[in-house]
Order: C-alpha cells, then structure tokens, then sequence
C-alpha cells in the first residue's frame, strides 16, 4: 500500500467572508480526506512558547471529502493552435530557428521545433538528441528515420540551426552554423573550436501526422494511461525567432535566413520572439508574423526580455533594443500552476472574522505528509478595526518550496549548523511537481525568477521550522504576531500584500495602525507607493521586521498569484541575472534592490538590511534618545536596559536579519534610536551592498555597523514609524505567556498609533534632551 500523502492549494490567497474559493487537493494512498475549516493563530511549537493553537470553525465544507490522485505539467515551452492542420506538411518543408542550448548533453533527448507524437512515434521533430547532437528525425506510426548533425552543440553558444526535407526524394540537410559575436555566448572568438556541421541523409519514408498531435516549441506530445497526453522532451535554454516554411530550401538559402533574410515564398510561420514588446514588458503569447497568424502561447512562463542571438552588449534593456532580445527561454523543471482539477468548492462562512485560515485535510495516519494545511487569508468585508496586519505574501512566494539545504553550498557556513531535514523537507526536494522558489536555480543552472501560488506551499504551513536554521520562517514566523495580537485586546484585522498591490492606498486606507510580517523581503512598486502614502497622509506603520522592503518585485494584474524577481550584481542573493537581463518581463522596470533604484528602505522606515547570521540571537539595549520626553512613552513600564534576552528565534529578540539606522541612506534626521543590539557573532556577516572592497573585519565582532537599531520618528499629518528591525523580534512576542518586555514595547507602541489624534510628543520641537 502507498503511503497517505495529501497536497493542496486555493485558487486565491486572499478572500472576505461570503465569498467563494476553489481548493486543489492531490492524494496518494486514499480517495478520502477529512476536512475542516481552522483559524491560525500561532505557528511555532517551540517549547518556549504557547505551541501550536488552532481554532476550528463551523463551515458547510467540513467533513470527508473525496481526493484523488492528481497530475502536474512540469516544463515551458510553447504551444501552436493549428486547427486547420497548416503546420502538419505533407511535402517539403524547411524548419529553423536561433538556438542557444545549456545542457545539450543531459542525456535525454530535446525537442525544439516539430509535430512529434512521442508514444505514436507519427510526425516530425528538430531536436536534440541523447548525446547532444542536432537531429532531425521523422516516423510514420511504426518506424522513426533520422538524420543527426556531426559535431556536437556547445553549451551557451549561439547557433544558427535549420533543417531542409524534400518529400519528393526523402533528402534531408541538416544545417548548424555559430553566430558568436563578442557578447552573446559563453566562449568568444578567441576559442579555435568548429562548430559548423552540414549533413544530408536520404530518409527512408514521409512523416505521417496525427491530426491531434500539437505543434509544439521546446516540446513534444506524450501520452500516459493515468494521465493523459503531456508534454516530453522539453528543451533547457533559449530560442530566438523560429520558423517553418512549406519547401525545401538549399544551403545557400539557408544561409540567408541565417542573415536574417526571409523570403515570402513558401512561409508557413515565422514566430518573431522580438515583437510585442511594450514600455511595460511582454506577455505569454509569441507573435507569428506569416500569413496564418498562428501565434504561440507559452506554458509555465517561458522567461522573456531575455538577451537574443545578436545581442551586442551596448543595450542593457529590451525596452532600447527590442530587436536584440528576442531569446525565449525553458527550462525542463519549471513549474507555474498545477492546474489541478478542483476538489471542493466552498463559500466562506459570512460571519468569518479576518485572520489566517486553512482547510485542514487529514487522512490515514493524520500525521507528516498525511496531513495539509491548504492556507489563505481572510480580509474584513467592510474594515472596522483600527488595526491591520500586513500578510507578505510576495516574501512567501519568494521562499515557496525553497531547496537551500539540499543545494545552496552557502548554507551551512550561514547557519552554522547542519540542516536537520523531516519527511516534508524531502518531499519538497525531490519533487518537481511542486515546483521552485526564488532562492533556487535550474538544473541548468539559471536562477528561478517566477514564483506562483496556484501550487502546494509545503513550507506556507503552521508548525514548519525552516531546515536550514531550526526556526520558523515566513508563514508559521508570522502566525506568532497574529497570536499576539489575538490576545492583545486590540480590534484588528488582516489584508495581504496581494490586496495592497491590487487597491493600492485605499486598501489601507481604513486603518490607523499598520504591522508588516517579520520578513516583508519582496515588494512592488505599488506596495511600496502605498505604503509609503500611507504613512505621509497620516497613517501609522510599524515594521516588524527585518530585511524588508529590499528586492522589486512585480505582478500582472490579470495574474496576482505569481510573482517575478530578477536577482542582479548587488544584494544578498543565491543566484544572479545573466547580463543584459536585468528588467522584469511582466513590467518592463528594471529589478534587483530598491536601493538601488534610488528608494533605499531607510527613507520611508528609518532602517536598513545591514547583516545576517543564523545560529543565535541577542538583545537590545537601551540608547539614550529612549529616554527622551518625547518617545519615552515607547519603554514605559519595562525595567532595566535590557528588552528581549529570550525569543523563539535563537534565543534573541534580534537576530537571524537586522537592519540600521543610517542617514546616509536616507534615513530621517529627526528619527530617534529607541534600542540596539550588539555583540552578535562573527556569523553574522556584513550585507553585499554595502560592500565596495573586501576586508578582514566585515562580521559581527568586529564590525559596529552590525546591529539592529529599533527607530521611531513621526511623519506629516500625524503619521508616524516604528521599526523593530529585526526578523526575530516578532518570535519573541510569545515567551513566558506574551507578558515580557518586547510585548509591552509592542504593546505601547500599537496603543499609542491606533488611537485617533496624535502620537505623544508629536508636538516637541526642541532639540532639549530630557533625561530620567
């Protein structure tokens, strides 16, 4: 028998009361699951703490449901409505396209352009085969005929690639020719390698067609009894302005459309990779210029405003030179939407307070991968409370199903520590139907620039403890500000980034005191206008964490549910952006840190990424702005110097990330330190941005600007700031019962800014010190 396994995920991650939400669910080893609706209220079983709390809700959908085995697409590539059968030739017919292949000799064999029916063996395909040669290959339902090209592709060089077929004499020429100019490919001109390769074969027969096979890019059909047709032999790199055309061309014509010359006779399709770029990126679908418009439409996102074959490396930006980028990019392990069938459909009960939910799925043992919490969160209909905790859905998403202690060799020398992994951990790993996050890479190597909701989370669960560091990360952290909140008193609700990124100013509008989560990383630009409006018309921020506000990030408003980042030559990255593939495909702005966009985090929260480190934690200390009569109303009621020498993250209210207060950076003068930590380890490393030459000395011993500052300062109409600037500082909110000194500084903090009318000491001007 197999083992019970369940997997899920909703159609939205945000939702209000009333309204109705479609849940994805995969089952191995049972058809039945038993449902129910719970709030979350706190993530984290550390013993120093609460544990885990959940409350379970009446709902109409609670109670068994059926479940089944479901399956994923894994793999981009480009399909072609041809309803009338126009790319099906049964003549001559000359295939083509630019080619620039990063694992040629992965040992399976990869499709570029064709009709190919894999289990039939019926139609045409132009590839790559097994040991890394160009093939063109042709089957008639019983037998395959090929013809295979004499040297093998290189990895990460531009090709020019073509295949001429005569029906009439069964005569097939393959042609691959290098297009290496100074920039475009791994090895210049300098390399004295041949790379050319001209071969002619008589086929044996014509390729017969299947009239339900697609015409397929960087792909072909297959077929499997439990699943159906998908697509194989996916391709790993990029492609550049392919094409068909309905004879058989010579080597001399060839050539010329190498050139970029292509003459009308005889054109079935010309899919130009370089149109349909615009001042705010491109989409999904490839424009076929010829006379049938039969455009191509990507799956899986194949990754565009990538660098083509004539890339010259003046123009850094598609949007300079569209002509220039017309390199289509796929990847055999990408993975974007599940596009499970729908399990359930339910409607959210109408009296549904707002906070974080799941529908809990247990089946057999109840226990590990028996188990599911498919999460999303529930927004006010109509908001009322004075309170509102900002979800980072974009920093979730960054993180989904992230690999780093499996595949990041920089992890254990960060953490300190061995990963100590659990069945879930491995399950995400070895996986590919649950797809990657941000901080991984291809198997080509290419960093993971898009991340999606519509797919099993398994780390967006409460309970998880991130692997690599032994604590809670994201989600299940985030969930230990929700528990302090529950239990506060205060009146407060929820709303997502997604939300904000949608509404923009006037889904926080209604509120006067905002929290973000420990760990807001990624944000857009309308997040991070809103925000930043929010505050300048009188709203009330506190930042909860650490590292935020850091990497641009965009959406499209047709598709919130995924997310693309592009990682440039700056920041604390686990991969970088190749040259010249820098700005975002679904927005068209250039990606990497706000900071270098000119909107450092220092000037809307006072704070900054300044380092990291991963095996302990430490305490603030008082500084002496603390006691001035204007903010000394933050520490009221906690004795001593010392806040937060405990925390569920490395023992520590500052830890894990921390940011500082730098008025270099944009930091407002006026702004005050309330606390900073010290003394970390030399595991605590300095950030890469602020890095202009490497010296001994850069780690947490040695380095004074390694610290986390707590800053408060107030902004126009009565809006006001407080940073925590530290990740850990939201886990220590749950030690000894929620009664310790960071929950009553948070405690001050958030009764001061979610009352009407202004913050004490708004009114102080003088430059006058008060000390007690």
């Amino acid at each position: 028998m197999s083992q019970v396994k369940l997997f899920g995920y909703t159609d939205r991650i945000s939702a209000k009361p009333g309204e109705r939400i479609d849940v994805h669910v995969n089952a191995d080893g049972t058809d039945t699951a038993e449902a129910q609706l719970v709030r979350l209220v706190h993530g984290d079983a550390h013993p120093s703490g609460p544990g885990y709390i959940e409350e379970e809700i009446a709902c109409e959908a609670n109670g068994p449901w059926k479940v089944w085995k479901q399956y994923t697409q894994v793999g981009s590539f480009l399909r072609v409505a041809d309803p009338d059968q126009r790319l099906a030739p049964e003549g001559s017919f000359t295939v083509f396209t630019y080619l620039w292949s990063t694992l040629p000799t992965v040992g399976l064999r990869q499709s570029l352009v064709g009709r190919w029916d894999i289990r039939s063996n019926k139609g045409f395909g132009f590839g790559i085969n097994r040991k890394g040669f160009l093939e063109f290959w042709v089957g008639d339902g019983s037998e395959v005929d090929y013809v295979a090209a004499e040297a093998p592709l290189v990895a990460r060089i531009w090709y020019f690639v073509a295949v001429s077929y005569d029906a009439r004499t069964g005569r097939a020429e393959i042609f691959q020719e290098p297009v290496v100019n100074r920039y475009n490919s791994l090895l210049g001109k300098v390399v004295p390698m041949d790379y050319r390769s001209h071969v002619a074969e008589t086929l044996r027969f014509r390729p017969r067609h299947n009239p339900q096979t697609p015409f397929l890019i960087a792909g072909a059909q297959d077929w499997h009894e439990a699943r159906g047709h998908f697509v194989g032999q996916c391709f790993c790199g990029k492609l550049d302005r392919p094409g068909l055309y309905g004879r058989a061309m010579s080597r001399e014509e060839m050539a010329a459309l190498q050139a970029g010359q292509r003459p009308a006779d005889g054109l079935l399709a010309f899919w130009d990779t370089t149109a349909g770029y615009t001042e705010h990126g491109i989409g999904d679908t490839v424009i076929d210029t010829g006379p049938h418009g039969l455009d191509a439409v990507g799956y899986n996102r194949p990754v565009r405003a990538q660098t083509g074959y004539n890339w010259n490396g003046r123009n850094d930006c598609f949007r300079l030179a569209p002509e220039e980028y017309g390199g289509v990019e796929f990847h055999v392990d990408t993975m974007i939407d599940s596009n499970w069938g729908v399990t359930r459909t339910l409607t959210l009960p109408d009296d549904l307070k707002s906070g974080a939910y799941a529908i809990r799925l247990r089946a057999g043992p109840g226990r590990g991968l028996a188990e599911e919490y498919v999460v999303f969160f529930v927004r006010a209909k109509v908001p009322k409370a004075p309170v509102a905790f900002l979800v980072p859905t974009g920093s979730y998403l960054a993180y989904a199903n992230e690999h780093l202690s499996f595949d990041a060799q920089i992890i254990q020398p960060m953490t300190g520590q061995p990963p100590i992994v659990d069945e879930i951990d491995i399950e995400m790993y070895k996986n590919p139907d649950f797809g990657l996050s941000t901080y991984d890479s291809y198997e080509d190597g290419a960093g993971v620039c898009f991340s999606s909701f519509r797919r099993p989370i398994l780390n967006m669960r409460p309970k998880y403890r991130m692997s690599s560091m032994g604590t809670t990360w994201q989600f299940p952290a985030d969930l230990s500000v929700i528990a302090w909140l529950d239990q506060s008193g205060f009146d407060y609700e929820v709303l997502t980034e997604q939300d904000v990124h949608l509404e923009g100013l006037a889904a926080l509008k209604p509120y006067s005191c905002i929290l973000s989560g420990t760990h807001p990383e990624y944000v857009s630009e309308r997040i991070l206008d809103a925000t930043e409006d929010f505050i300048a018309e009188g709203g009330r921020f506190i930042y909860m964490g650490g590292n935020g506000y850091y990497w641009n990030v965009a959406y499209r408003d047709e598709e919130p549910w995924i997310m693309e980042v592009r990682k440039l030559d700056s920041g604390m990255r686990a991969w970088a952006a190749r040259p010249g593939e820098h700005y975002l495909q679904t927005t068209g702005d250039k990606s990497g840190l706000w900071r270098n966009r000119g909107r450092p985090p220092q000037k809307m929260l006072g704070v900054g990424f300044i380092g990291e480190g991963f095996e302990s934690g430490k305490p603030f200390r008082r500084m002496p702005d603390s006691y001035h009569r204007t903010v000394s109303w933050i520490t009221e009621g906690i004795e001593g110097e010392i806040i937060g020498d405990f925390g569920l993250a490395q023992g520590g209210a500052a830890g894990l990330e921390l940011d500082r207060y730098d008025l270099k950076l944009g930091t407002p003068p006026h702004a005050k330190i309330i606390a900073s930590s010290g003394g970390h380890t030399d595991n605590y490393v300095l950030s890469v941005e602020e890095v202009l030459y490497a010296y001994p000395g850069m780690t947490g011993t040695q380095d004074y600007r390694i610290r986390a500052d707590m800053v408060f300062f107030t902004a126009p109409n009565g809006g006001a700031v407080f940073s925590a600037s530290s990740i850990a500082f939201g886990q220590a909110l749950p030690v000894d019962g929620f009664k310790n000194s960071v929950a009553k500084l948070l405690t001050n903090v958030v009764g001061a800014f979610a009352k009407k009318g202004p913050v004490p000491g708004e009114a102080w001007i003088s430059d006058e010190k008060q000390w007690r």
